[in-house]
């Protein structure tokens, strides 16, 4: 399918990924946004007041070959690609 059509299952809640990629187990989900306060001891308080309210967008993320969760930004060639595919 094309990346269009992968966007579309992400949006579904489906996990997607490349044929082409090397990785075994990689693929893309999409992570909801969220709202949440800043607390003690978390590493965003280290910026950020304590109490201070975020407003998480959505966005893609990547599972990783080693297992590690990392947000996701499409290159061109990722974009143009046919060869995406349900997880």
């Amino acid at each position: 399918m094309n990346f269009g059509q992968a966007l579309e299952h992400l949006k579904d809640g489906k996990l997607v990924q490349r044929n082409g990629w090397n990785g075994k187990g990689m693929y893309l989900l999409l992570v909801p946004g969220s709202t949440f306060q800043v607390t003690e001891g978390r590493p965003m308080a280290r910026h950020i007041p304590v109490g201070t309210t975020i407003n998480y967008r959505s966005h893609i993320d990547m599972k990783t070959v080693d297992g590690s969760f990392v947000p996701w930004l499409a290159s061109q060639t990722d974009i143009l690609a046919e060869d995406w595919q349900l997880a």
